[in-house]
């Protein structure tokens, strides 16, 4: 006779027959500040900034952090009013300011009800783990993802964004240090010099 095989202890008896409860995308925090890196596999350079979030109103605010030296390079402010259609660039040492029409429609950093999941891991080692799900775009009829997001379980915090373009990999934004809500909202407000705005995107180089 053959011996019945035992759970390990501390792990749950799983039940063959009784099919696994559908996955629900959580609801991600409305407004929420905190800090981002955004690569670009393009050019494979990494942008980090302070990051305002206010989905109720449909407004983001990045300031660009400067972590390394690099002669000649320029720093932007960027606000982006979805509701008004306008966003703005600030140079942040001279305040000049270009203000463009925004082309793109609002975008949430959440994840749709119509995602697919992907995956439930857990971020880091033992004393330091932190829960994730991952979600995708992925369609039948579609090969290739054009969006994977990684959200926290517990709260919905945003950990990682990841669009493709043509199936490559375009930009991959990391976020960390959420804070909930928005400590000052006048950082969505443009500065004065914005009233003489220029139309076109000032360079990021250049002395």
């Amino acid at each position: 006779m053959e011996a019945a095989l035992v759970p390990a202890t501390g792990y749950p008896r799983i039940d063959a027959a009784r099919p696994a409860p559908k996955v629900q995308p959580c609801d991600a925090p409305l407004q929420w500040e905190g800090r981002s890196v955004e690569y670009d596999h393009n050019t494979g350079r990494n942008t980090r900034a302070a990051v305002s979030y206010d989905a109720q109103n449909q407004r983001i605010r990045f300031l660009q952090q400067n972590k390394r030296h690099a002669p000649c390079q320029k720093f932007f402010e960027y606000i982006y009013l979805y509701q008004s259609g306008v966003m703005f660039q600030i140079e942040q040492k001279t305040q000049q300011c270009s203000k463009l029409a925004l082309t793109q429609a609002w975008d949430p950093f959440d994840i749709p009800m119509n995602s697919t999941f992907e995956d439930q891991y857990f971020i880091g080692g033992p004393g330091d783990m932190i829960e994730v799900q991952e979600w995708s775009d992925r369609k039948p009829a579609r090969q290739h993802e054009a969006w994977v997001g990684a959200y926290t379980v517990k709260d919905c915090y945003p950990v990682q964004e990841t669009y493709t373009k043509n199936s490559s990999v375009t930009t991959s934004t990391r976020f960390f240090d959420i804070q909930l809500g928005i400590v000052d909202p006048a950082v969505f407000e443009p500065p004065s010099t914005c009233h003489e705005a220029r139309p076109h995107w000032a360079d990021a180089h250049g002395c």
